[in-house]
C-alpha cells in the first residue's frame, strides 16, 4: 500500500487527507445526532403533562436534562408561556436560528471533499500523463514502457484513489443532511403542538381573585358617586 501511495505522487497523499478529514467529520456529525435524536412525543406528554399541573419548574427541568435542538425549542416556548402566540413563536424561530447552523456544522467541509477529491484525482492523471509524454519527448523512438510506467501508475492511481474518497464522501454528506432534515421535522412539529397547547391554555387567575385590569370578577366597576 506504502509503494502504490509512493507511486501515486505528493496529490495521492493530498488525496489521502480528505479522506481522513471526511471521515472525521461524519463520525463526529453521527454520533452529534445521534446524541440529540430523541422520542419527541414521549418528551412533548412529560412536558405538556407538568404543564398542565403548573408545575412549570419541572418542566424547564425536563427541558434543561434533555439534550437536543427539541428540547432547546420548547424551552424556549415555556419561557414565554405568559406571552402572545405571535411573541412565543418568535422565540421559537430565534433558537432555531441558532441551533440549525449547529446541526448543519462541518457538513460543508464533507460537500466539499467530495467535490474537491475526484478534482484532485483528475489533476494526478494529467500531472501523470504530463510526466509520460515528457519522457516520450526526451527519448524519442529509444523509449521504453518502463521509461513511461511512473506517470502511468500516478495517472491511473491518482484517479482511482480521488473516485475512492468521493463517492463515500457524498454518500455521507446526502446521508447526514437527511438526518439533519429528521431533526428540523422533529423540532418544527414539536414548536406547532407546544404553541397551540399553551395558545389554548386559560390564563390563570390572580392570586387576589381580581382580574388583571382591577376590574371586579363580574366587570362591572364601582360607582363612586
Amino acid at each position: 500500500m506504502i509503494v502504490l501511495f509512493a507511486k501515486g505522487g505528493v496529490l495521492m497523499w493530498l488525496i489521502a487527507l480528505c479522506s481522513v478529514i471526511g471521515g472525521a467529520i461524519f463520525f463526529e456529525r453521527l454520533l452529534h445526532y445521534h446524541r440529540n435524536t430523541i422520542n419527541t412525543q414521549e418528551f412533548l406528554a412529560g412536558i405538556i403533562n407538568a404543564l398542565r399541573r403548573n408545575a412549570l419548574v419541572e418542566a424547564l427541568s425536563i427541558c434543561d436534562e434533555t439534550p437536543g435542538i427539541v428540547a432547546r425549542i420548547v424551552k424556549a416556548a415555556i419561557t414565554r408561556y405568559d406571552r402572545t402566540r405571535a411573541e412565543i413563536e418568535d422565540a421559537i424561530e430565534e433558537v432555531s436560528l441558532q441551533e440549525v447552523p449547529r446541526l448543519e456544522r462541518n457538513l460543508k467541509f464533507l460537500a466539499t471533499i467530495a467535490q474537491v477529491a475526484p478534482l484532485l484525482g483528475f489533476l494526478g492523471t494529467v500531472v501523470g500523463f504530463i510526466s509520460s509524454f515528457r519522457v516520450i519527448a526526451e527519448k524519442g523512438s529509444f523509449v521504453h514502457v518502463a521509461d513511461i510506467a511512473d506517470g502511468v501508475w500516478m495517472a491511473l492511481l491518482c484517479t482511482a484513489a480521488g473516485l475512492a474518497v468521493a463517492i463515500p464522501a457524498y454518500v455521507a454528506y446526502n446521508y447526514l443532511v437527511s438526518r439533519v432534515d429528521e431533526l428540523v421535522l422533529d423540532s418544527e412539529r414539536a414548536a406547532t403542538e407546544i404553541v397551540g397547547f399553551l395558545a389554548a391554555r386559560p390564563p390563570e387567575p390572580p392570586a387576589n381573585g381580581q382580574p388583571a385590569n382591577g376590574q371586579p370578577a363580574n366587570g362591572k366597576a364601582h360607582n363612586d358617586s
